[in-house]
């Protein structure tokens, strides 16, 4: 199972966003992704993130390869998990801080 595919849920870890739940909706290549939020939902524009600056949550939609903001909330809504994007992940300094040193990187 890939971490890092299309439909996954993330939270973003840095930048202005950080704390806020998206959707992969495409892979560029082994260090950037598409992320939206959609914007009207969570708050996080479409844009190409670094994978570095996201973490992976365990759930995952169906979703096409470059999905537009409406699919996405479509696929939300059958799935059930409106309520569970809109809910802000507590991402502070010291979690990112934390999580940096206790997991190693590849």
């Amino acid at each position: 199972m890939p971490l890092i595919e299309v439909g996954r849920i993330c939270v973003k870890v840095a930048g202005r966003e950080a704390g806020r739940k998206a959707v992969i909706v495409d892979v560029v290549d082994d260090n950037f992704i598409v992320v939206t939020g959609p914007k009207d939902l969570t708050g996080v524009k479409r844009r190409r993130v670094n994978v570095k600056h996201v973490e992976i949550v365990d759930r995952k939609i169906e979703i096409p390869r470059g999905a537009s903001d409406e699919e996405v909330i479509r696929a939300l809504e059958a799935a059930g998990l409106l309520e569970f994007m809109k809910e802000r992940a507590r991402v502070g300094r010291r979690e990112v801080l934390a999580a940096a040193t206790l997991i190693p990187r590849e």
